[in-house]
């Protein structure tokens, strides 16, 4: 008796895991623009002049050489900067095909679809 109500309650646990995994993929494919095939990586700067390059370099470096192929799109999203930040992602977005510049309303657009 004892191992059919362990049988019984690890079937209704896969079950239900089964129909989360459904639901889920569902309301991604439902409610989002973007598509479901990866990661998007949403990098808010305001006067980040200086230190931009440097870390997008190095974060692009860790990603080529770790083999991550789940990123599909980096966006820097520019917070009104009063410096260089702007010209300094463009050049980032015109050496790399999976950088974009966007607006932050626009990633907050993609955000609030997101969330509901």
């Amino acid at each position: 008796m004892a191992t059919f109500l362990c049988n019984a309650i690890l079937w209704i646990l896969a079950l239900y895991g089964l129909f989360e995994i459904t639901k889920t993929i569902f309301w991604i494919c439902t409610y989002t623009r973007q598509k479901a095939d990866g990661i998007y990586v949403i990098f808010a700067v305001k006067n980040q002049e200086e230190r931009l390059e440097g870390f997008m370099r190095t974060f692009l470096f860790r990603l080529l050489y770790g083999k991550e192929e789940n990123i599909k799109e980096i966006m820097i999203a520019d917070l009104d900067s009063t410096d260089h930040t702007y010209e300094v992602a463009t050049k980032l977005e015109a050496e790399y095909d999976n950088i974009s510049i966007r607006k932050w309303r626009e990633c907050k657009e993609i955000l609030d679809e997101i969330d509901g």
